[in-house]
């Protein structure tokens, strides 16, 4: 039994020395992996320094401590690490590595850019926890030149060689430096930054508990300062690909869309400005966003940035709006929402409940603005095929040196939009306590010849206080109107086939006065007179023939106000005023009769809608044979009762 034992403690004292010395010999080896990664390093240019290495076999556990790096492209970020600790480490092969686990702590960053203006910016980041983490030995590919651009490149491009579970950073400080005088230094916090199941370039989810900033806006001679925070953000299926795409620099045929996120959102952002100005936003969302590496090309637009100091010229702005239009027409997003937004002031506070984008509609809902004579309230403003790229375009376009946008040019806003639509406006009408109240007012147009439109809509409906210093407006003041309100259906549109044009609808219901409805049209009108060219469009218009025309009008009011005013200029009774003015009106249509013998019939219905007030007097006017436009409006001038002849004329009147 005895030598049993002492077998046993032999075996033991054996198999701990080999033990510790194949322990030792793994370790030897961990170390000497590690030195040839840092050797590779330092065969850049840069340096690279590591303290303590440990490797412990049974758990597989790699150490290294107080890990110094300095690459020797200037642009590449120097890196301090105080200690990594990996766990589970296995080597597949010689390029790449997995763990178990990976435990990072004391990280600084520090970069410094040149172009294109002089930036610093520290990052000191206290821990980092991966899951499931597997990636290279080496990075590879190192930016070519000192820009931002191939920086970003540079990072994509090891980004997407890295996979892992899951990755926590529990906060993230930023310092930023722009350099003594210059505007956008400052400081940026991230807490509870923790990304979700990355493999290869893509990202599951990556979530913000709370990101907050302190930003410098100094001026010469004003220093300001701006603070923001932003709680709750969160990014979902994120690929890096595309911006990979859009990054390379021989640039990329791609001129399909690809999606980078398909949702982004925020519970809340919170700015504050300048002592008593806080915006704050409860929080948005963004869904679907893509992009079209042809177009989406940012280094272009760095590229075109001046130099520190330096002013651009008219050409360079314009070059500039022209790449930015090139770069929203390479980003997309399907639909967007922000939730309300409060803005407070020293003069007050503004609300705005929601900004909803979706497609290529843009909308303001719930505006409450604070205004001197009081609160400007609104509840909708929309705009109709909004397009971003579109209005850098036309923006760029009226940017000519020396020279005044032209007419073609300032209608080329008509190519941006398709229309804009205001709703449910309440406002105080000048100094007054009263309110003007809008309940929808809205444009359309299309069928864009040119830049000119042969298509529009025009509706209005709103009500609006009259006004005692206007001159026109006192008659309604002394019959004791104060409102008016007023009801504008409007609409044209060409027909390119049978080159027809119309006046159709066109309704203005004065509510507490008159109801006013018309149509009129136009024959043989060519497409080539939609020109902005005078000459050009005379020469055009003489094609145009005149089509019918009809006027219906509804006395509600209207009719009185004008027997009154007569009443009162003329110093006599109501009664004798309106039996005066059908006496005018009859005397003058015997004077017209003669010429053409259907107005008859039209002065008799006009002079019965003055004596019965409540009637609807309708008009209609059907030309004989074909009458000119331009000749039509030649006779107006100079022959009035030679241009009615033009026509056959209906008229009645009825309650």
């Amino acid at each position: 039994m005895k030598r049993i034992l002492v077998g046993l403690v032999a075996l033991l004292v054996l198999g701990a020395g080999g033990w510790f010395g194949f322990n030792l010999y793994v370790q030897h080896r961990a170390t000497a992996e590690v030195e040839t990664a840092f050797e590779r390093m330092r065969s850049g240019g840069g340096k690279a320094s590591h303290g303590k290495i440990t490797f412990e076999l049974a758990s597989r556990t790699l150490t290294i401590e107080d890990i110094n790096v300095e690459p020797g492209q200037p642009q590449l970020a120097n890196v301090k690490i105080a200690k990594v600790t990996a766990v589970g480490v296995s080597q597949p092969d010689d390029a790449r590595f997995s763990a178990d686990s990976i435990e990072v702590s004391g990280v600084e960053v520090a970069f410094s850019y040149t172009e294109p203006t002089k930036l610093k910016a520290n990052y000191k980041i206290p821990q980092i926890s991966a899951r499931d983490f597997s990636g290279p030995t080496r990075a590879d590919g190192a930016p070519l030149s000192g820009s931002i651009i191939d920086m970003y490149r540079f990072m994509l491009a090891q980004y997407a060689t890295v996979s892992a579970s899951s990755i926590a950073v529990p906060t993230v400080t930023v310092n930023v430096d722009a350099g003594t005088g210059n505007a956008g230094s400052g400081d940026y916090v991230y807490a509870g930054l923790s990304v979700q199941n990355v493999n290869r370039g893509k990202i599951e989810a990556a979530k913000t508990d709370r990101f907050t900033y302190s930003l410098d806006l100094a001026q010469p001679g004003k220093p300001a300062r701006m603070t923001g925070e932003l709680s709750g953000l969160a990014a979902y299926d994120f690929d890096a690909t595309p911006v990979r795409a859009a990054l390379e620099q021989q640039g990329s045929s791609d001129d399909s869309f690809h999606k980078v996120y398909r949702r982004v959102t925020a519970n809340s952002y919170v700015v504050t400005t300048a002592p008593g100005v806080r915006v704050q936003v409860d929080g948005f969302t963004f869904d679907d966003i893509a992009i079209r590496p042809s177009k989406f090309r940012p280094a272009e637009i760095i590229a075109l940035v001046p130099a520190e100091g330096s002013t651009p010229t008219p050409a360079q702005s314009r070059d500039i709006m022209e790449k930015v239009a090139d770069f929203f027409e390479g980003f997309q997003i399907a639909k967007a929402e922000v939730g309300k937004q409060t803005v407070e002031t020293p003069q007050g506070t503004g609300r705005l409940d929601a900004v909803k984008y979706d497609q290529d509609k843009i909308a303001l809902e719930g505006l409450v603005m604070p205004l001197p004579q009081g609160r400007l309230k609104m509840e909708s403003f929309a705009l109709k095929s909004f397009s971003a790229a579109k209005l850098m375009r036309w923006a760029a376009s009226l940017r000519s040196p020396g020279q005044p946008p032209s007419p073609d040019q300032m209608l080329g806003l008509f190519r941006v939009l398709e229309g804009a639509e205001i709703k449910g406006v309440v406002a105080p009408y000048k100094n007054t306590r009263q309110l003007v109240t809008i309940d929808t007012l809205s444009l359309n147009w299309g069928q864009l010849v040119g830049s000119i439109p042969s298509k529009a809509n025009l509706v209005v409906k709103m009500v609006t206080p009259t006004d005692p210093a206007n001159p026109a407006q006192r008659p309604l003041i002394m019959a004791g109107v104060d409102k008016l309100a007023i009801d504008l259906d409007l609409g044209a549109a060409w027909t390119e086939s049978s080159g027809a044009f119309a006046l159709a609808p066109a309704t203005i219901d004065l509510g507490n006065l008159a109801r006013a409805q018309a149509r009129f049209a136009l024959a043989n009108v060519p497409r080539s007179l939609f020109t902005i060219d005078p000459v050009q469009a005379m020469s055009q218009a003489a094609q145009v023939e005149t089509g019918a025309f009809e006027i219906s009008l509804r006395d509600s009011g209207v009719v009185d106000l004008v027997v009154a005013q007569f009443s009162r200029m003329q110093n006599v009774s109501r009664d004798a005023a309106r039996s005066a003015i059908v006496e005018m009106i009859r005397a003058q249509g015997e004077k017209i009769a003669g010429s053409n013998a259907d107005t008859r019939g039209a002065v008799d219905a006009l002079a019965g809608f003055v004596e019965t007030p409540g009637q609807t007097l309708t008009i209609k006017l059907a030309p004989r044979a074909k009458v000119p436009l331009l000749q039509l409006m030649q006779l107006v001038q100079s022959d009035p009762e030679s241009a009615l002849a033009q026509f056959k004329v209906e008229a009645s009147t009825g309650l």
